[in-house]
């Protein structure tokens, strides 16, 4: 009886383990410093980043056991975009985070437009970054025609709002995050879609870009406009 009583103690810890995400040694894992966190604006275009490039001052990193990391600077039709070209699957979460300045309030700007991917597509943004684990993140995905709001803790995915509209692949659209205190306002198209107040990362942290699994996706005219 015994025997099997340790036994099952073992299987729990190996499962506790399993379950559990430990965060990366990349630089957007550490703490943000007080001067790293601003609240003027930042303004990124990538026409000055070199093609097959990660653009400079950007992390590749992933929520999961992604298999590959390929974001670099393309070019669209004469126009330089960053894209995410990785061909993942499951629950593997693709990327690419600012390394600094980091926002605690904040209105923020992105275009996307979804390329390519059988499991998904589209994209999004990641705010109050604080390591690959843990993240608030919109997406909007063109296969299910749903934007949708998440917070990641420990790795976990919980679904915080979703509401449905519909935007082709391979058509460009402008995603707004705007977070002040507790309260987010996500917009497709500057439209207000959801809105939410939720606690779980109350301090300043990092931004980025954010697919799911094999989601080919190009961002650009990334904007963020901090708020005092």
């Amino acid at each position: 009886m015994k025997k099997i009583f340790l036994l099952a103690i073992f299987v729990a810890s190996l499962i506790a383990c399993a379950n559990t995400s430990s965060k990366d040694n990349k630089i957007t894992s550490q703490p943000m410093v007080a001067e790293n966190i601003s609240t003027g604006d930042t303004l990124i275009s990538f026409n000055d980043s070199p093609i097959d490039n990660i653009p400079d001052g950007f992390t590749v990193t992933s929520t999961g056991d992604a298999k590959m990391l390929n974001w670099k600077v393309v070019d669209d039709n004469g126009d330089k975009v960053v894209a995410q070209l990785a061909k993942n699957s499951g629950g593997d979460f693709n990327l690419l985070v600012l390394n600094k300045p980091g926002f605690l309030d904040f209105s923020m700007t992105v275009k996307i437009k979804a390329i390519a991917g059988n499991e998904d597509q589209g994209g999004g943004l990641v705010w109050r970054y604080v390591d690959n684990n843990n993240y608030y993140v919109a997406r909007y995905n063109p296969l299910e025609d749903n934007f949708r709001f998440y917070r990641i803790v420990n790795g976990w995915r919980k679904e915080l709002k979703s509401s449905n509209i519909h935007i082709k692949t391979g058509e460009w659209f402008t995603m707004k995050i705007e977070m002040e205190g507790n309260k987010i306002t996500c917009l497709l198209n500057g439209k207000p879609m959801m809105e939410a107040t939720d606690n779980t990362f109350p301090v300043a942290g990092r931004v980025g870009f954010w697919t799911k699994a094999d989601a080919q996706s190009y961002f650009k005219d990334f904007a963020i406009h901090g708020i005092n």
